[in-house]
């Protein structure tokens, strides 16, 4: 009985673990293997970084996703004007305004991983995922971060429901400022 249970066990650890359970996006400080936030996406599921111009002061919100192998994309950027650094790239997305912003919309624009280098706290760089927010800048001011997805099985999704993802200590509600 002993032998038969341990058996069911190992099988259903063995098929968790081949089970495609989403994926985990990953803000790693550049000289690090600890990521200083991973957080749960599933394929498609968007995620913006939000900060502030460090020339105009304006907000700008990029907006990104990943496919199911883990390759980023950025989807959408919109500001409020025009500054050093921004504009439309040819034959990527298509510029529209929405309300007082200008956004250029449907690029879907293949990144893969990226190096983002966090701004001084002022610059405010954020990352907002599921009306959730952490302020990336008042925890690594200065640092250049590796943002990365990867694909995880449900066996390691279950391990994360008993051991919280890093960094999630640091989410807050969003507060829209827009």
């Amino acid at each position: 009985m002993l032998l038969a249970f341990a058996g069911l066990v190992l099988i259903l650890g063995v098929a968790a673990a081949l089970t495609p359970a989403g994926l985990e996006l990953r803000i790693t400080p550049v000289q690090e293997n600890a990521p200083l936030l991973a957080l749960p996406i599933e394929p498609g599921e968007r995620f913006t970084i939000r900060y502030y111009h460090s020339v105009e002061n304006a907000p700008i919100w990029e907006t990104h996703s990943a496919d199911r192998k883990g390759c980023l994309f950025i989807e959408e950027e919109r500001y409020l004007k025009f500054g050093a650094g921004m504009g439309k790239m040819p034959g990527v997305g298509r510029m529209v305004r929405r309300g007082p912003y200008e956004v250029i919309e449907a690029m879907h624009y293949k990144l893969g991983d990226f190096i983002l280098r966090i701004g001084s706290p002022g610059v405010d760089h954020t990352l907002l995922w599921r009306k959730k927010a952490v302020n990336l800048s008042r925890i690594a001011p200065h640092q250049a971060v590796r943002v990365s997805a990867r694909p995880i099985n449900a066996l390691y999704r279950l391990y994360r429901r008993l051991q919280p993802f890093p960094g999630m200590q640091y989410m807050t509600p969003e507060e829209r400022t827009e």
